[in-house]
């Protein structure tokens, strides 16, 4: 084979290659093609992060409107009735029904007392006392039982709509297994916002009016996580997921201050109960010794200033040791 011959050709071809290299690189720069890349390049991206910071400006906007919807439908509640305190206490009766049974409790009272001291002044105080003294008291009893019970219940019934969200069930689907499959009183609770859904109201102002008839700090964040979902969008699943790991911490963090505070309740007990301890036994021991204290007027005018005082040391203990979440 003659290599003489193909050098010229194999040059060439060398030639031929060396130029098509220098075209494709030296043409972009040669006709403008690589600057007016460049130049789209920097015109769309300033415009994507433009859209993408106008849409995170519009949904805090939209944020920012409806807490303050929210806020001002707080601001400008509703009065606390007999009728709501009844709700409130999960009971079924109407008012009628529970001033029967308020004068029923006073009627019951006073005659005891006056059958025990023969004083219609007494047995009046005690009508007084058991026909609304004792009626409020146990409706406000039975009312911090059920508070309790349905913040201990609730964020299970918030990981039940998680799951069904995530697994693609729709958010009022969510809402009816919760009212057919939760304890008390969250069920009850979730039956009535479907009621009031199947009236004509949003899911927004139906758990808005949740807060009315549970009126505590978890059920004001669950409406306010639903009403901004409603009115603002997104990632319902992820934000309730978000509400009820801050609703076990809350519960775990008033755990923790109850038996922190069992001490200082237990001493405030035993200081308030002293004083009571000590006249009874007085009173069986030495009954003419301490008889003194309402036989004469000297007794009288200690006894009312010494419960004045332990009033005010008992309700200022109190207030030490309560703490509100």
């Amino acid at each position: 084979m003659n290599l003489a011959g193909n050098l010229p050709l194999a040059a060439g071809l060398l030639a031929l290659a060396v130029a098509g290299i220098v075209y494709v690189v030296l043409l972009p720069l040669l006709t403008g093609e690589r600057r007016a890349a460049q130049r789209l390049k920097t015109i769309s991206v300033p415009s994507a992060s433009g859209a993408v910071r106008s849409a995170t400006v519009n949904r805090r906007d939209q944020i920012a409107k409806t807490l303050n919807e929210i806020e001002a439908k707080s601001k400008g509640a509703t009065k606390v009735t007999l009728e709501l305190k009844i709700a409130r206490a999960g009971l079924p009766w109407t008012v009628r029904t529970f001033w029967t049974v308020s004068g029923g409790i006073g009627a019951v009272l006073g005659l005891i007392l006056l059958m025990i001291t023969e004083s219609p002044l007494v047995a009046l105080g005690g009508v007084f006392v058991g026909a609304l003294g004792v009626p409020q008291y146990i409706l406000r009893s039975m009312r911090l039982r059920r508070i309790a019970k349905f913040n201990k219940e609730l964020p299970n019934a918030v990981d039940v709509i998680v799951r069904g969200i995530r697994t693609g069930i729709p958010v009022g689907d969510c809402f009816r297994m919760v009212s057919r499959e939760a304890e008390e009183p969250v069920r009850s609770e979730f039956r009535t916002i479907i009621e009031t859904q199947a009236l004509g109201l949003s899911l927004g102002d139906s758990v808005s009016r949740l807060y009315e008839r549970v009126p505590v700090p978890e059920v004001n964040f669950f409406s306010i996580v639903i009403n901004i979902q409603q009115q603002s969008g997104g990632n319902l699943s992820e934000a309730l997921s978000n509400l009820s790991r801050v609703l076990r911490e809350r519960r775990k963090m008033a755990g923790k201050v109850q038996a922190m505070s069992m001490e200082a309740k237990a001493s405030a007990s035993i200081i308030a109960a002293l004083p009571f301890g000590v006249a009874g036994i007085t009173t069986l021991t030495s009954p003419d010794y301490i008889s003194l204290l309402w036989t004469t007027d000297a007794g009288k005018i200690a006894l009312v200033g010494s419960a004045l005082w332990m009033a005010c040391g008992i309700f200022t203990i109190k207030k030490m040791i309560a703490f509100d979440f």
